[in-house]
């Protein structure tokens, strides 16, 4: 059996140019020829990316209220519910990994 590597090009069919017009694709052509077709879920896409970098990863006031707390000696480590979070660290790691045969 001989495999043909020959890539065959569908173009612009008329049925992709109405599917381009159908989902709101625009079209926009190099100096070459050669065209880069955006849906309009590029624009959102970048909103939401732009919404992410501007928030913070922390909560700068959160951090501060915390570190004053620990300066003030009002801070108080719950002992039982630091155990309880790794127990479930530690369950979630196990179920996570795949089983041995």
């Amino acid at each position: 059996m001989k495999i043909d590597n020959t890539v065959k090009s569908v173009g612009n069919t008329p049925a992709g140019e109405q599917r381009a017009k159908a989902t709101g694709q625009v079209n926009a052509a190099s100096p070459g020829g050669d065209q880069v077709q955006l849906s309009s879920l590029s624009s959102g896409m970048k909103q939401a990316e732009q919404a992410i970098a501007n928030t913070p990863v922390v909560d700068q006031a959160r951090v501060d209220e915390i570190k004053q707390a620990i300066s003030d000696g009002r801070f108080q480590v719950d002992a039982n519910k630091v155990a309880d979070g790794l127990i479930d660290s530690v369950r979630q790691m196990l179920a996570a990994q795949p089983t041995q045969t």
